[in-house]
């Protein structure tokens, strides 16, 4: 063991353990197998002290990792949780015209989109704006309803006799055309989720997220 390190340790050590008792460290040292042993002793203080060290640099740089590999949301996910966190408490929802439509949604195979706050009048408006989501998507849980993505919606007839250049694009993600018949009855229309209170495994823009179900309901 590095002698000059165990006796920096020990003095460390020696002094903070008899500073109160007013030991001198001259006799201390005096006897050659209570040298031995505070070295030893230092030798071990020193060895935890480099470990704990250790694996607080280890933790730090696995921290670090984590946060540089990390995905960067997509900007129009940031967007909506700007526009949306309003609508945390559904009855906020319910006080800015969304009221809830169709029961709570599930995959055909596999996940679910939960329960859908419509607001009738974007619907009508034949637009699509990122801070105005046509529909906001609760989770029904055990706690009440959970807010777990938006769903821009627009009629297919109203948008293409508007715009000749083909389905929406909001902030680069394209639109996807629900034909009808469908499952809800409705005339054709045009859709996109963003699953912007809720990570869905398979993309932020997938129609089923296997992480909401609606087995809370």
């Amino acid at each position: 063991m590095p002698g000059s390190m165990c006796l920096t340790s020990l003095s460390l050590w020696a002094g903070t353990v008899f500073r109160n008792r007013l030991f001198v460290f001259g006799p201390v040292f005096a006897s050659p197998g209570m040298k031995t042993l505070f070295c030893m002793i230092g030798c071990v203080v020193t060895a935890a002290m480099l470990l704990a060290a250790g694996e607080q640099d280890q933790d730090l740089h696995a921290a670090h990792m984590a946060q540089k590999d990390a995905p960067i949301p997509a900007r129009l996910v940031e967007m909506v949780r700007l526009a949306t966190q309003q609508y945390i408490n559904v009855n906020a929802a319910q006080n800015a015209n969304y009221q809830p439509a169709f029961g709570c949604v599930t995959g055909p195979d596999h996940g679910a989109m939960g329960v859908h706050y419509i607001n009738g009048g974007y619907v009508g408006d034949g637009e699509i704006d990122a801070s105005k989501p046509e529909a906001l998507i609760y989770e029904p849980t055990k706690n009440g309803m959970k807010l777990v993505g938006v769903e821009f919606i627009v009629d297919a007839a109203t948008w293409q006799a508007k715009h000749k250049d083909g389905p929406p694009i909001l902030e680069g993600q394209l639109f996807q055309l629900v034909n009808s018949p469908n499952r809800y009855g409705l005339p054709p229309f045009y859709e996109l989720h963003v699953w912007a209170w809720r990570d869905n495994p398979n993309g932020a823009f997938v129609d089923w997220n296997n992480k909401v179900s609606c087995e809370g309901q």
